[in-house]
């Protein structure tokens, strides 16, 4: 009866909690992982005993994951800062012509748990602390990436 009224809350302002994370984090899919981030966070929990209650702690946690997540892409950004190797530069050199076309739809993130999950080989596990993300969050990346390619080579006869 507790999670029915997370589920409940959840459903009702997931757009306006959609548009907090928008605000914070200034892209969707960081937007999408944030909330279902947050969710289960809180369902694992159970803790809810009421829809404001939800509805406060829904809106806190999304918050408080957007700021760990705009601090995990600072860190990111500065351990590539000082690798001195940018994710275009490996692959427009590493990777053979059709695979480059195919993932070039992908976001410079998608490219890079592309390069570590599939190039590589890395598991979720790995993937997710070099990225500072949850290994949830990399499966579901690699989830969209692999609709991507698909939509991709379904566009182009290939």
């Amino acid at each position: 009866m507790k999670s029915d009224f997370l589920t409940h809350s959840y459903l009702a302002l997931r757009e306006k909690l959609f548009r907090s994370a928008i605000g914070f984090l200034k892209d969707e899919e960081d937007a999408k992982d944030a909330m279902q981030d947050t969710y289960l966070k809180l369902w694992s929990r159970n803790q809810i005993k009421s829809d404001s209650e939800a509805r406060n702690k829904l809106f806190r946690a999304l918050k408080n994951r957007c700021i760990d997540i705009l601090r995990q892409q600072k860190h990111q950004n500065l351990l590539l800062e000082e690798a001195d190797e940018s994710v275009e530069t490996y692959i427009d050199v590493d990777i053979p012509g059709y695979e480059r076309f195919l993932i070039s739809d992908l976001s410079e993130r998608q490219r890079q748990i592309y390069r570590y999950v599939v190039q590589e080989g890395m598991e979720y596990e790995t993937v997710a602390r070099l990225t500072g993300r949850s290994v949830e969050s990399i499966r579901t990346e690699i989830c969209r990436i692999r609709k991507k390619i698909q939509c991709n080579l379904k566009r182009n006869d290939i």
